[in-house]
């Protein structure tokens, strides 16, 4: 399914406007806290969610914790674990 072009207009633009803040946060070696709030705000402005009602962080599941979690209409949609912006791959 191909995104329609107003829409990747839209993430593109948005993707540029994150550039020099995920620059200086990889300058200064962001933890992965720090990383967390960029990734949060990029759902916010990219995608809309609402970052207060929408997203949650630091989830409980199964005797460990989720950086971040999506949650509409009382259901979590989408799990997401963050790691710090130098961090190293899995």
């Amino acid at each position: 399914m191909a995104i329609p072009t107003k829409i990747a207009g839209r993430l593109s633009e948005g993707l540029k406007r994150f550039q020099p803040i995920i620059s200086a946060a990889k300058a200064r070696d962001a933890n992965e806290s720090d990383t967390s709030m960029i990734v949060t705000d990029m759902m916010a402005e990219l995608f809309g969610y609402d970052k207060y009602s929408e997203v949650t962080k630091e989830l409980a599941i199964r005797g460990t914790y989720c950086d971040l979690a999506t949650k509409i209409e009382g259901k979590f949609q989408m799990l997401i674990e963050v790691k710090a912006v130098e961090g190293k791959p899995y």
